[in-house]
């Protein structure tokens, strides 16, 4: 299974117009235009799943810095997204407006 990122979209462009562009190069598993969440209006980026890495490739190969929809697009392969792990066993606190004095007992509460 492979996903990839689609950015410079046309702000008109739909999750439908998406799949039916990428469908050419295979079966999509699914195809979503990510939207400002306050808005609903599209962030002119979104991404597409294939079941075959193989349609993934070819569809990267033949619409990478095509027009679509009235706009260049960029594909590429999605980056997954990385998570920080605290491995210390301290939580982070955030502090402003401390007097200067470092040994302040409020920092340490």
């Amino acid at each position: 299974m492979s996903k990839l990122f689609v950015g410079g979209l046309a702000w008109h462009t739909d999750d439908n117009t998406l799949r039916a562009k990428f469908e050419e190069f295979g079966v999509v598993e699914e195809a979503v235009v990510v939207k400002d969440r306050d808005t609903g209006r599209s962030r002119g980026f979104g991404f597409v799943r294939y079941a075959q890495d193989a349609d993934a490739e070819s569809a990267i190969a033949a619409l990478n810095n095509v027009e679509f929809d009235g706009r260049t697009i960029r594909v590429d392969k999605a980056s997954e997204r990385s998570s920080v792990v605290n491995t210390t066993g301290y939580r982070l606190r955030v502090l402003g407006s401390l007097s200067h004095n470092p040994t302040d007992s409020a920092a340490f509460r």
